[in-house]
């Protein structure tokens, strides 16, 4: 499934160097500079992970974060805190693993962000964390130790139930190996039909719109035709054969997946 990013900075420029690699990494970023911005994004689109600077246009990083840990909807959202400095970690910086060419794996974030005082390190840091971020990095650090934590954030993270699988009627979805069978039988699916089935799966009785389906399996960036769901969805009944009946049209609108007796079990 793709991981969608959302990187909220006055400066989103300066990070630059850690957006690419995560793009390189394969997930969808998307840079935003004020608050009211990333609150929209949040109220109608799906957010993996969250990345917040010092300073937004509109509003003090350290605040946003307090006031999205005080909602409701965003207080289990995975936040990182990329701040101007911070204090270095105590293990050595994580190499760049063998085989990794990307340039923006081998360099440093803001390479020549100046030192600041101990207790300034120290107190940005520890004022976030106690703000609620999940981790908190610097635009000094390593880009392949920044990414490497990252993940670390998503895996420590992410809901258990990820390592399950899903059922619905004759269809199995293992979400350990990504991997199909109906009635007991593999069935081979694409990454891009298997990402689909597991939105359908996992949003069982919920009219699916073409947009919202393109963000979560495509990404915010992403810019072609929203016919190219249909394209999709296609593809995946023909290879559920007698389980594609469970996936409606709804006109107009998008896709419903209707599972038997209107409900799902995982």
């Amino acid at each position: 499934m793709r991981v969608n990013v959302v990187y909220a900075s006055r400066e989103p420029g300066r990070g630059a160097a850690l957006l690419e690699a995560l793009s390189a990494s394969g997930m969808s970023v998307t840079t935003l500079q004020r608050a009211k911005e990333v609150q929209g994004i949040l109220s109608h689109a799906s957010c993996d992970l969250l990345i917040v600077g010092q300073k937004l246009a509109d509003e003090d990083g350290l605040a946003f974060v307090r006031n999205l840990r005080a909602r409701g909807p965003n207080r289990q959202l995975p936040i990182v805190a990329l701040v101007e400095h911070a204090e270095a970690p105590a293990a050595a910086p994580a190499k760049v693993p063998a085989g990794s060419g990307h340039p923006a794996l081998k360099r440093p974030l803001f390479a020549d962000s100046a030192p600041s005082s101990p207790s300034d390190k120290t107190s940005v840091k520890l004022a976030f964390f106690q703000a609620g971020a999940d981790e908190c990095l610097s635009l000094g650090w390593d880009v392949a130790e920044c990414v490497a934590r990252i993940k670390s954030v998503l895996r420590r993270t992410q809901d258990t139930a990820s390592e399950e699988l899903i059922k619905m009627g004759p269809i199995e979805l293992n979400l350990t190996s990504y991997t199909l069978h109906v009635s007991g039988k593999r069935v081979p699916l694409t990454s891009k039909e298997l990402d689909l089935l597991y939105v359908f799966l996992s949003s069982a009785n919920r009219v699916l719109s073409r947009p919202y389906l393109i963000e979560r399996v495509w990404g915010y960036n992403y810019f072609g035709s929203p016919r190219t769901v249909d394209v999709h969805v296609r593809r995946l009944r023909e290879k559920l054969g007698a389980a594609a009946r469970f996936i409606t049209t709804i006109p107009c609108v998008g896709y419903k997946l209707v599972p038997p007796g209107g409900d799902s079990r995982r």
